[in-house]
């Protein structure tokens, strides 16, 4: 292992492949995965989901503009209820994005060591893009659908943006000589170059259950360039997207070198969360006085923890932050 393997970790590469007009991105995720999971003690099913999301969220998430934020939410009616991540864009050129994510779950019917995505259930697939504060975000929702979240990501392009989407991911605890256990993330994303006017017409962009069909969106040479980028994809190998002994550069050569593969910036991701006491101060302020009341504990405090980060907040003296003001009948 060199030290320019240990570089690409937690990085996004984007790519273009000149002679099939498809983009894509690589990303490898190591400290940020294990800053995101260490936040709370999850059984490995629900590890394993939120590992996947994390991913995918970076790879989709490194597309939006500077100061937005991109959030995928997965809902089930199965004991995995929520699977929730946001992605923070860079506030300026050259800083690293953010990331972090979070999971609720029935802890009596999750089964901790069986395969997470089936007991998410019935649901939907969910991806907002927040614009900023005086614009009203975009939100774009598909139901669950394939057997995993990437097929659910693939089946949210194809339904609503109509772009032929593949995802490749890897990830689990991986382990290098004279380091301990960690967990470690790797994957692929392939995407079709947007038409100027995507069209969808009729029968032929369905499938049997009702979703749309990516290869609809195609012409004949686009469709042969789209099978022939995926069947070069199906040929990676879990220890080259993993990494870090394979750089994503040299792993694209060996994949795509006959598509022209041109690389630009690699995009640096960290854990980070947004939550602040302002913040919880300002939405404990909506509530009455009679709810901050059944909030109060026997010791006069009111406290508040972040999902996504484990953060702890007391408030000792609610009145010293202006919740009376709300009145009691609020």
């Amino acid at each position: 292992m060199t030290v320019g393997a240990i570089a690409w970790d937690d990085t996004v590469l984007p790519f273009q492949l000149d002679a099939s007009d498809i983009r894509g991105r690589v990303a490898r995720l190591d400290g940020v995965l294990e800053e995101v999971l260490k936040q709370h003690d999850y059984p490995p099913a629900i590890e394993a989901l939120v590992a996947e999301m994390a991913l995918l969220t970076a790879m989709i998430g490194q597309s939006i503009k500077l100061r937005w934020k991109l959030s995928l939410q997965v809902r089930g009616d199965g004991p995995a209820r929520l699977i929730a991540t946001d992605y923070y864009a860079p506030t300026d050129d050259g800083e690293p994005a953010r990331i972090r994510a979070y999971a609720s779950y029935d802890t009596e019917e999750i089964d901790g060591n069986a395969p997470g995505f089936p007991q998410i259930g019935k649901g939907y697939f969910a991806i907002l893009i927040h614009q900023g504060e005086d614009m009203q975000p975009y939100q774009g929702v598909t139901p669950i659908a394939g057997g995993s979240l990437a097929s659910c990501a693939e089946t949210y392009f194809a339904q609503s943006e109509q772009l032929p989407t593949r995802f490749s991911l890897t990830y689990g605890r991986s382990q290098v000589p004279g380091e301990g256990e960690h967990w470690r993330a790797g994957g692929i994303m392939l995407q079709h170059m947007p038409k100027a006017s995507p069209e969808m017409t009729g029968e032929e962009a369905v499938r049997e259950d009702g979703l749309a069909d990516p290869a609809d969106f195609l012409d004949a040479d686009e469709h042969e360039n789209w099978n022939r980028a995926n069947v070069l994809l199906d040929t990676v190998e879990e220890i080259e997207l993993i990494g870090p002994s394979v750089a994503p550069t040299d792993l694209l050569v060996r994949l795509f070198h006959e598509e022209e593969p041109r690389v630009y910036d690699a995009k640096q991701i960290r854990f980070g969360c947004t939550c602040s006491r302002e913040k919880v101060e300002q939405s404990l302020s909506i509530y009455s006085a009679k709810d901050l009341a059944h909030m109060t504990k026997d010791d006069g405090t009111i406290t508040a923890d972040c999902q996504f980060c484990g953060s702890h907040y007391v408030f000792d003296d609610p009145s010293a932050l202006g919740f009376e003001a709300n009145g009691d009948d609020a």
